[in-house]
């Protein structure tokens, strides 16, 4: 069995404990989220999840359509094994803090894999083009909610101190979106300097993959 089809069936991580804050042994240590933030950290949960999945199958498709060329085989290798990574951290914390999933999977899993094949097939230029529209929503998208993570839940209750602070729950996801979005940096690096831009017509495959990943991330946000 192919590993690109062993990650279209995969039903997600097995185990959510290596990628959760560690649980404190003498119960909690901050005050609950209120309501709003805690339908905000859902949505995050849910729709990085969602993107990060996407993000592996559309790796699987490039490697299955692309993964004969040794000058492109350890490259898109390296980008799919950082996102298989991202995947199953999210799936973790999807489980850990109970999220509900976007009810678009499947939806999602046929959409990305089918980007990433097609993409391949059209050549190197056309799926480095593709990558790099991509990696630029998600390096914003990531951007933002690092901002309303940092801005908007600082005010948690440190039950020891009595202080405001962020929780380790919160730090701990924040910690995971500025990793995975320096490795999205890296894949955006990695697609620049490997011919994105000999793609024709480049503007309509950057501009067309950029609003298509838009709208999936404002559809999963949500649905």
């Amino acid at each position: 069995m192919s590993l690109a089809f062993k990650r279209f069936i995969s039903t997600g991580a097995k185990s959510a404990k290596k990628y959760m804050a560690p649980k404190p042994a003498n119960g909690p240590t901050h005050a609950k989220l209120s309501p709003a933030q805690k339908a905000y950290l859902d949505r995050v949960i849910r729709v990085d999840q969602a993107g990060e999945l996407g993000a592996d199958l559309i790796y699987a498709g490039q490697y299955t359509a692309l993964g004969h060329r040794q000058d492109l085989k350890k490259l898109i290798r390296h980008m799919w094994d950082q996102e298989i990574h991202h995947h199953a951290t999210f799936d973790a914390l999807q489980t850990g803090l109970r999220a509900r999933p976007s009810l678009l999977t499947p939806l999602w899993k046929v959409g990305a894999f089918g980007m990433g094949l097609f993409g391949g097939i059209m050549g190197k230029e056309v799926s480095m083009a593709c990558t790099e529209a991509i990696e630029t929503v998600i390096g914003n998208h990531y951007n933002t909610q690092l901002r309303v993570l940092s801005n908007n839940f600082s005010d948690i209750k440190d039950l020891r101190t009595g202080e405001c602070t962020h929780s380790e729950e919160v730090k701990n996801i924040q910690n995971h979106i500025k990793t995975f979005r320096d490795q999205e940096g890296e894949h955006l690096h990695i697609a620049v300097t490997h011919d994105a831009d000999k793609a024709r017509p480049h503007w309509l495959i950057y501009n067309t993959v950029k609003l298509i990943t838009k709208s999936a991330v404002y559809t999963a946000e949500r649905v």
